[in-house]
């Protein structure tokens, strides 16, 4: 029997700008910021229970073992994706992407070139630069017609396997573009990495938040090959927005793989929050409900979000991602090419709006702008309202 769903409640724009953290501090008040990976939901209860009654009890040690976060991840892995994961292979880092740079730094050598898939989060850039390593950008295949997806490049891939990358950064679900890659593609993938030796590292820190039960597939459960050459790197952070506690859980199933996180220092673990340890298996062991309810929230968002830039901002285009709550909004058919130059400044100069300029996201991203709508819906109709009047401005 399924639990009944809580309701999600979502903060006022006046509570909102009261808030210490990045999104809320990060421009002036008059700012609407929209570029930024957090909810403006309230934490789940059972979340807030624990870590309340953690700091009533005066409970903020050394992070220690925390073996019920690996069980209930286990059980969720299982209930979310069928994915069979033994709560041993769930090691803790901080977040993924400390947890990406330490293994990428690890099996890489300065000056290697490491392979990304543009537009693409925009810390890859700056994950692969910390390790002096080189990003390699084989660009996904943009969609030819508005309802398709962004398909991985397998042909171009085979070819950057041949020529001697050996290490690959995936990113599924996609950030920015919210698309699932089809198994068969993850399949072909993972043949190829094992064919030429490459390991995959898939940050998949958005793969709780899926619109369709069954589309997705962690890289891990597609096949012996993948278990072979990935690591796959989770977080309840996005999905339960609390990404200030810290912590992030790596994941190796194969030989190979897991020898590579044996190898890491411990303090890789023990540099995660005690709190974000806690929150993340509260969340996996006690908070499904609320995140169906959450799902249920964001995939009307994603509908009204299509509304609002039909009825507002003609020429605009944008596909309803299939996972995440990123809004890919496509803005080349009405700037010019000065104007996509400077589009995030633009918007706040005539539009008192920040967006993610899709330039931050590789050359694919030029002409789009990244907006987060997982708010309320009066914050999103005033966030598409800014974007028309800074274009009506520009």
């Amino acid at each position: 029997m399924s639990l009944p769903r809580p309701e999600i409640r979502v903060a006022t724009l006046q509570h909102l700008q009261n808030r210490k953290s990045e999104k809320w501090r990060a421009f002036p008040r008059d700012i609407l910021p929209m570029p930024f990976a957090v909810m403006d939901f309230e934490l789940a209860e059972p979340i807030k229970e624990a870590i309340t009654g953690m700091i009533q009890d005066s409970d903020a040690g050394y992070l220690g073992e925390i073996p019920e976060l690996g069980e209930n991840f286990a059980s969720f892995a299982s209930n979310r994706w069928g994915w069979k994961v033994n709560p041993k292979e769930v090691r803790i880092a901080p977040d993924v992407g400390v947890a990406v740079i330490e293994v990428a730094r690890l099996i890489s050598k300065p000056g290697e070139k490491i392979i990304i898939n543009t537009p693409v989060y925009y810390n890859f850039f700056n994950w692969i630069s910390e390790i002096h390593c080189q990003p390699l950008d084989i660009p996904l295949i943009a969609p030819s017609t508005l309802g398709e997806a962004y398909r991985l490049d397998l042909e171009a891939i085979e070819t950057g396997y041949r020529d001697g990358a050996k290490v690959h950064i995936l990113c599924h679900p996609h950030n920015p573009v919210g698309s699932i890659y089809p198994a068969e593609d993850l399949l072909q993938l993972a043949d190829l990495a094992h064919k030429y030796g490459v390991t995959i590292l898939s940050d998949e820190i958005h793969s709780p938040l899926i619109y369709e039960e069954g589309r997705y597939k962690p890289f891990l459960s597609i096949s012996d090959s993948a278990r072979d050459v990935g690591i796959s790197f989770v977080s309840a952070t996005k999905a339960f927005s609390f990404a200030g506690l810290k912590c992030a859980q790596m994941i190796a199933q194969g030989e190979r793989s897991t020898s590579m996180l044996d190898r890491l220092p411990h303090a890789i673990h023990s540099r995660a929050s005690l709190y974000g340890a806690v929150a993340s298996s509260v969340a996996y062991g006690q908070c499904e409900p609320w995140l169906d309810a959450v799902i249920d929230y964001l995939d009307g968002a994603r509908d009204h979000l299509a509304k609002l830039v039909s009825e507002k901002l003609p020429g605009v285009g944008y596909r309803k991602p299939d996972a995440g709550y990123f809004g890919w909004l496509d803005l080349r058919g009405v700037l010019n090419a000065e104007q996509i130059q400077d589009v995030a400044n633009l918007m706040i100069e005539h539009g008192k709006i920040a967006v993610a300029s899709g330039s931050l996201y590789g050359a694919g991203g030029r002409g789009f702008i990244r907006i987060n709508f997982a708010t309320s819906g009066e914050i999103l109709e005033e966030a598409v309202n800014r974007i028309a009047l800074a274009l009506s401005q520009i």
